[in-house]
């Protein structure tokens, strides 16, 4: 594709900058928009070599811009309906979202996996199989490399398994995996998506331009993920994977093993006694990503030995240390209900439990109701600690304090906790408001642990 265009960028955080950088290589003229009137341009600028070149808007848009611009690239922060984006719409300019903008300027092998919950361990899994298979090998994605950055270093032999968001793939035109994975689908971002209807229908549009010779892999335990088999957008083979049934077809539990049956033989993949990580949400990680590396062709031996080195990754029920008999763990990426509910089950012992944070739109109902006597005390903060007190109340459970920080909530929980007992960082919700991310929650929360230790 020619990419001399004149193209807006919509955003100046990480994903804009690397989308720019992607364009000026290409040959495009680019401005960047961001609504935040305030940006200090000089210092944005300050990271371009082509500064001279960059148009940078702020605030409104004046309509005669517009008139000089080819495309949008909208980075996945900003709503796909937001004043910006009508805007642009109505000037009948076409908007991409930046995996868009890489798989164009990309080249290659390419795995695809969103989901609610599980994405990063999944992706982080696959990444590893491709890893162990070539060096010319990319994981990218919400997982910390943008897919924008190391797109034009792809060639044909590439492999590449991406994480992929609801965000960005409400604006995805030609987007193509060879296999996609829809994991699961619980309540999350419908702030954004406002129903779980189209949460879900977004999700799904990550097989919309496979054909029948592509795969999609989907959670037969997942009712909603099971029956998007169904849909008229899905051309691609499904391909199920189940922890739960015993499955004719595709990827299952025997014998504490975990199968593949395909065309009526089945073959043993690995005993689940040799898997590091634990828990049933884990299994399906494990699962999940079986499928997508066995049908992007990696061979078993190789998925194999990577099933045994998997160690998961950081912020998702991780180990931090233990402190006068009581262990800590970070599970920071647990943003939403669902995932933090994963992160209670995994726990083998009565647990302090940190929650609370950014407001979703999400209810709290199931995850109170999955503490199930393990749960000793419960410290909130931030902009949901109310309104989870309140939920955990209707449920009887009334073993709550809110604190005003999390190095506070971390001094509290030490105070709470007895030997033999955990700490658990699991917080139900997002970090936005008074963290950058979910990473930096999750790494003060291991810095005042180790304070307490010092």
């Amino acid at each position: 594709m020619d990419f001399r265009k004149s193209v807006l960028i919509a955003g100046t955080g990480k994903s804009g900058v690397n989308a720019g950088k992607l364009l000026l290589k290409k040959g495009a003229k680019i401005t960047f928009y961001d609504d935040n009137e305030k940006l200090d341009v000089e210092q944005f600028l300050s990271g371009f070599e082509e500064r001279e070149t960059i148009g940078v808007v702020l605030g409104a848009i004046d309509e005669a811009i517009l008139k000089d611009i080819d495309l949008m690239v909208i980075s996945p922060g900003i709503a796909v309906d937001s004043a910006i984006a009508n805007q642009v719409r109505a000037a009948g300019i076409p908007i991409w979202s930046e995996i868009e903008l890489a798989y164009q300027a990309g080249n290659g092998h390419l795995a695809a996996i969103t989901g609610t919950n599980g994405k990063t361990t999944t992706t982080s899994l696959v990444g590893e199989m491709f890893q162990n298979l070539t060096d010319n090998s990319f994981t990218v994605g919400n997982i910390g490399i943008p897919y924008t950055e190391v797109a034009l270093q792809m060639n044909e032999d590439s492999y590449t398994v991406a994480e992929v968001s609801s965000f960005q793939l409400e604006t995805i035109v030609e987007f193509k995996p060879h296999v996609s994975a829809v994991l699961n689908v619980t309540p999350d971002h419908l702030n954004r998506h406002y129903t779980m209807e189209n949460y879900a229908s977004v999700k799904l549009d990550v097989c919309k331009n496979q054909t029948e010779d592509d795969f999609l892999v989907l959670n037969y335990d997942d009712p909603i993920t099971k029956e998007m088999a169904k849909d008229e957008r899905v051309k691609a083979k499904v391909v199920y994977f189940s922890r739960l049934h015993s499955l004719e077809e595709g990827i299952c539990v025997k014998d504490d093993a975990i199968m593949i049956r395909e065309n009526g033989v089945e073959t043993k993949v690995i005993d689940t006694s040799e898997l590091v990580l634990l828990g049933g949400h884990n299994l399906e990680n494990y699962m999940a990503g079986i499928a997508i590396g066995y049908y992007m062709g990696i061979p078993m031996e190789i998925i194999v030995k990577t099933l045994k080195t998997f160690k998961g990754v950081a912020h998702r029920i991780e180990f931090v240390k233990e402190v006068n008999g009581v262990t800590y763990y970070n599970d920071s990426k647990g943003t939403n209900p669902d995932a933090a509910i994963k992160g209670i089950q995994a726990m083998n012992r009565r647990t302090v439990l940190i929650g609370g944070g950014y407001d979703k739109g999400v209810a709290f109902d199931d995850w109170i109701k999955a503490f199930d006597g393990k749960v000793k005390k419960l410290v909130l903060l931030g902009q949901t600690a109310q309104m989870i007190a309140d939920t955990a109340a209707k449920y009887g459970f009334t073993d709550v304090v809110f604190a005003n920080d999390l190095k506070e909530a971390v001094s509290m929980c030490a105070g709470f906790a007895e030997p033999g007992e955990a700490v658990l960082l699991s917080p139900a919700c997002a970090s936005w408001g008074m963290f950058d991310n979910y990473e930096q929650r999750g790494d003060m929360f291991k810095e005042y642990v180790n304070e307490l230790g010092a």
